[in-house]
């Protein structure tokens, strides 16, 4: 038997080892979807329940699994050929952001307990496709390559699509997911587009040979590769709810179900800006001169426009309370934009400002849908006068509410909402950026009118009858929902710059 011939010694092997630790975080929450599809088919109706707490189990442990990696120096699915490009990515942008995503889940998961079960929804669908779009969007903050990115955002949508208009027979939740999906597969399709016009400029989809490619375009492909940039921005842009792409938000969130509103204001953002970073600030520098005017743009109309749109609504308009949440994270999603668009006019590393923006965003807008969803069990409405006189009813949520709109609004003693807000401006001023930072100033301003106006609604004496009613008992799952963000914020009121240790990696390299 003649023995096959040795490969030569400097032949590059095809055959890569993956990574098994880096990618745990998303490899369990996908993993654990599955089983809760499958296992769907044997478990009974009555049992039904159990789907829940192992999706919240299944969440926790891959949360957890950021924990060995804090050190965020892993990375797998490397080209043999140049071992620094690779497919996934494991530093401290990405664990900030997969801790982001995977807790911001997790406390939506603790709010989907109860609701699954109160509206009847089909349990073992409505877990899957949570846990699907939370693997997609841990996913995207490793990715670091364009194709990769798509695949990413795209894993995180689609199942969001399904989640809106998981309540059946329901008018508003089918149009919601309807304008949702259409909006977002145009705003896909002009994203691939651009990444097509990138990867014939350059040759290549990895995002640190795409931003070396870029430093030297020949000026016949310099139009073109000025289309790719401006066009693969637009989808990261539409999940961010940034203005023009941001009209399928208010309905989306009075459609959805509460706990999927809070998660698309939150890990859906989350999934909008991570692109948005890893694109610019990674793939794209060299053409900071294109992408960094526009985003200060979009930046100033969000803030703009959000804040605008927030202060018309109506206290005893149906849905108000859910449309101000909505058009609130609108306005906020501006503040996010403006460190993006500073990243271009300025050598200093600001992204940090918009991690640190970010988590505390994360913690008080899901805290706040919380609250929500345990007002909604009585008054399911969602108006904003619902809840006049919350604090006679339940003194802590309505505490917790309260603190909640302070630190939106960035007021003592929401101090890491003040925090958060003066990184930001800080960042735009460092950047030369005055004119956006004096805009950014003055929205701020008129979002202390209804963040204010809803918070001394709380603490008014009840009308009527209602003044007598007696309390209701919280569900311990969204209490406890409740209570993490509550504590959370208000430990990171009472020690800020955690936030900002957290957001530049410092934290994780101790």
């Amino acid at each position: 038997m003649t023995a096959l011939p040795a490969l030569a010694a400097d032949t590059p092997s095809l055959v890569q080892s993956v990574d098994w630790l880096a990618i745990a975080p998303v490899v369990i929450t996908a993993v654990v979807g599955v089983a809760v599809l499958v296992a769907d088919l044997f478990v009974t109706e009555r049992h039904k329940p159990v789907l829940g707490w192992i999706s919240v189990a299944g969440l926790a442990a891959a949360t957890a699994t950021l924990l060995p990696l804090r050190a965020g120096d892993r990375s797998t699915f490397c080209l043999t050929a140049d071992p620094e490009a690779c497919s996934y990515v494991a530093d401290h942008f990405t664990v900030v952001v997969q801790f982001l995503v995977l807790a911001g889940a997790l406390l939506t998961a603790l709010l989907s307990v109860t609701a699954v079960r109160d509206t009847r929804m089909p349990a073992g669908e409505y877990w899957f496709l949570l846990l699907s779009s939370a693997a997609g969007a841990a996913l995207l903050p490793a990715s670091r390559d364009l194709a990769t990115l798509i695949v990413a955002l795209e894993v995180a949508s689609l199942p969001a699509f399904a989640l809106v208009g998981m309540r059946r027979g329901d008018r508003l939740s089918s149009e919601a997911a309807l304008k949702f999906f259409l909006s977002s597969v145009t705003a896909t399709a002009v994203s691939l587009m651009g990444v097509s016009f990138v990867y014939a400029v350059t040759g290549s989809l990895h995002l640190t040979q795409v931003a070396d490619r870029l430093e030297d375009v020949p000026g016949q492909l310099d139009t073109l590769a000025m289309a790719g940039v401006a066009l693969t921005l637009v989808g990261f842009a539409f999940k961010t709810a940034a203005v023009p792409f941001h009209f399928w938000v208010p309905d989306t969130y009075v459609g959805a179900p509460l706990p999927i509103a809070g998660y698309l204001s939150v890990i859906g953002k989350a999934v909008g800006f991570t692109g948005l970073i890893l694109v610019t600030v990674i793939a794209f520098p060299a053409y900071s001169q294109v992408w960094g005017p526009a985003v200060a743009v979009l930046a100033a109309l969000t803030m703009t426009l959000g804040n605008a749109a927030a202060v018309r609504q109506s206290a005893d308009r149906p849905n108000s309370a859910v449309r101000l949440l909505a058009w609130s994270s609108v306005g906020q999603a501006g503040y996010l934009l403006v460190p993006i668009a500073a990243a271009a006019y300025s050598e200093r590393d600001q992204i940090g400002s918009t991690l640190a923006y970010a988590l505390m965003y994360a913690a008080v807008n899901l805290g706040a849908f919380a609250v929500a969803a345990l007002v909604a069990r009585t008054k399911p409405q969602h108006r904003i006068s619902d809840y006049r006189g919350l604090y006679a009813e339940h003194p802590l949520a309505a505490l917790s509410l309260a603190f909640f709109l302070l630190c939106l609004a960035g007021l003592p003693p929401g101090i890491i909402g003040l925090f958060a807000k003066v990184t930001v401006f800080q960042s735009a001023v460092d950047a030369g950026l005055g004119w956006l930072a004096v805009l950014m100033a003055i929205n701020v301003v008129i979002a202390l009118y209804y963040y204010l106006r809803w918070t001394a609604l709380l603490f008014r004496a009840p009308e009527g009858a209602e003044g007598a009613r007696a309390r209701t008992k919280a569900p311990w799952p969204v209490a406890a929902a409740i209570v993490a963000t509550a504590v959370t914020a208000v430990v990171l009121s009472g020690a800020p710059q955690l936030v900002l240790r957290v957001a530049s990696g410092s934290l994780f390299t101790q």
